[in-house]
């Protein structure tokens, strides 16, 4: 048991790598899909399949964070009294976001895919409500349940979820414009929506960095005793 707890911080912080690690990997391979006159359009498809299979290490470590959080909350000493039922609660509605994710990734462009998709709405719905309401409770009552910088990046998580909505809606033209940029070929016609769209997708993932970067950074902050509790 004297590892438990230490393991499990490590294990946070491999997931924050994987889902850092992972997002560059993605930001890079769409960079270089944006280059239309340095790619041939084959070569430009296949960076983007890359780039889809990328993005699973993300959403994979997306969402092991909730369950991850909660276990640090409950078993170390800042919410051992969450209720059992919330932790299971909260890890089942997370894994069961994940096997959508996969499920609707596996089976693309199948109706398969679609219902998965359609049912992480409801599931990413809640855990954003949990988590900025967990935030801004525990920042309005004084610490509880969560101590001071808990509160905040609880606050913080609930904004990611939000951005990451946000990024889903700005996404939603992709489908056809890619479709139109396949069958049509590359031509302003075809590149300058989806340019577009892409450019304003971009302002959505910049803030979901910007978090991540923030919620790290007070963790450090506290750890070398710079940030009270």
């Amino acid at each position: 048991m004297d590892l438990l707890y230490p393991t499990l911080v490590w294990f946070h912080i491999l997931l924050l790598v994987f889902w850092l690690g992972g997002d560059l990997g993605v930001f890079l391979l769409g960079q270089h899909f944006r280059r239309r006159h340095a790619y041939s359009l084959p070569e430009r498809l296949a960076l983007l399949r890359l780039l889809v299979i990328t993005d699973m290490g993300p959403r994979t470590a997306w969402a092991l964070m909730v369950p991850s959080s909660l276990l640090l909350l409950k078993l170390g000493p800042w919410w051992p009294a969450m209720p059992d039922w919330l932790l299971w609660a909260g890890s089942l509605v997370a894994l069961a976001w994940l096997w959508l994710v996969w499920e609707a990734h596996l089976h693309d462009q199948t109706p398969r895919a679609r219902r998965a998709r359609a049912l992480e709405n409801p599931l990413k719905f809640t855990l954003t409500g949990f988590y900025l309401t967990l935030g801004i409770a525990s920042l309005a009552n004084g610490g509880q349940p969560l101590p001071g910088f808990l509160g905040w990046k609880a606050l913080l998580f609930g904004l990611i979820f939000v951005a990451a909505i946000l990024i889903d809606i700005a996404f939603r033209p992709v489908g056809p414009q890619l479709m139109a940029l396949i069958q049509e070929g590359s031509s302003d016609e075809t590149e300058v929506p989806l340019r577009r769209t892409m450019d304003r997708t971009r302002i959505f993932v910049m803030t979901v960095y910007a978090l991540l970067f923030l919620i790290s950074w007070l963790g450090v902050l506290v750890s070398k005793g710079i940030l009270a509790l």
